[in-house]
Order: C-alpha cells, then structure tokens, then sequence
C-alpha cells in the first residue's frame, strides 16, 4: 500500500485532482467529507461542536450550518483551534479505519485540506501538493463558490502560506492550467504513484538479506 497525502489551499482545486485520481485507481479517503460525517446530526461530534459555540451554529432542521460556522471560526485563529481539536481527531479515527479496509496492493489519497497547517506530511509516503496562485484562488472563491471576497480572503488567510504547502510537497500539481492539461498531469503523477507503490511492493517481498 501506497499512502498519499493530497493537500492545496481552498480554491485550488483539489476536489478535481482527487476525482481524477479515483478515476485513474485511487483509493480515496476524503478527510472533508468524513469531517462532515462525524458532525452530522446525532453524533457526539456535533454534540461537542454545539457546546463550544452554542446553538447558533445549528441549522432549522438540527444540522450543523457549516457556512455559519465558518463564518464564526475562520476569522478567529482560537475558535478554528477550538473546532479543529473537536473534529480532527474523530476525522483521524475513521481514516485509519478506512485505510485499513483498502487493500495491500491500493495506492491510498488522503485527501486533507490542512495537511501543512497540522504537520501530517510523517503519516504518509509522499505529500502531492495542488498549487495556484493567489489570485487565482481569490476568482474561484469568489466566481465559482459565491463567497464575498472578504470571506474569501479570510478564509485563505487561515491556511497555510502557498510557501509552506509547497515546502512539504514531493509532487507538486500545477492547476493554473486548463482542465485537458490538468488531466494530462494527473496521469502523469498516476503513473509516477503507481512505480512506487510496485516498488515498495516488490522490496516488501524481497527484503534485502
């Protein structure tokens, strides 16, 4: 097994890459969406997260309202540490158990928003990062998802540094391109993912003596 860790700021365009992965072959373990699941109604997470920051950040139906949530913590570097302490554990739970479900020979993304900002480049073999510019994350944000650009902004601003990201890349994905040579590179890094996971595979088998 193979274990990738696939980050980029928001607005990079991640979600993409990861889907192409999966089409390609990958095994994905989406850390958003478990992050979604283990504050979905009923759960001790959504518990927790509602005895942090009150009921205010409930939806009419008993949902978590992520937007007004992030509206809460992502301007307050202590609410957001406050919210990742309650979630990114769980998150870290269900992964490893997913993990463990995949089988040996599978090349395993993890796909983790704040890969940099909570030092897990160690859990994985290798760390491919998803990089744009700036500006090109801002028009995104803001033209694609909707959000004014001072949300936007913010919301960049409590990530890591495109620096620090790239830092700690071993593969990096170049999505200031369009979708066909976005594609194009993903097959690429596929093909390179695959080598390795053979590799390790094959020295797994025949330990040198």
């Amino acid at each position: 097994m193979l274990k990738v860790g696939l980050t980029g700021g928001i607005g990079a365009g991640k979600s993409e890459v990861s889907r192409l992965l999966v089409e390609c072959g990958a095994v994905l373990i989406d850390a958003d969406r478990i992050a979604r699941e283990v504050v979905a109604p009923g759960t001790p997470g959504l518990a927790a997260v509602v005895e942090t920051f009150g009921e205010g950040v409930l939806a009419p139906d008993g949902s978590l309202d992520r937007p007004k949530l992030g509206s809460v913590v992502f301007a307050d570097p202590e609410k957001l540490a406050a919210l990742n302490a309650i979630v990114h554990p769980l998150v870290g739970a269900r992964s490893r158990e997913l993990e463990t479900a995949a089988a040996e020979d599978s090349v395993v993304v993890h796909d983790v928003p704040l890969l940099a900002e909570n030092g897990l480049a160690p859990l994985y073999d290798l760390v491919v990062v998803v990089d744009a510019a700036p500006e090109t994350q801002l028009d995104r944000l803001v033209r694609l998802r909707g959000m004014t650009e001072e949300d936007a902004r913010a919301r960049m601003a409590a990530q890591a540094t495109r620096e620090k990201r790239l830092e700690i890349a071993d593969i990096i994905v170049d999505n200031d391109v369009p979708l066909d040579d976005l594609r194009r590179r993903v097959r690429e890094v596929w093909a390179d993912l695959t080598r390795r996971a053979h590799a390790s595979r094959e020295g797994s088998e025949h330990p040198q003596e």
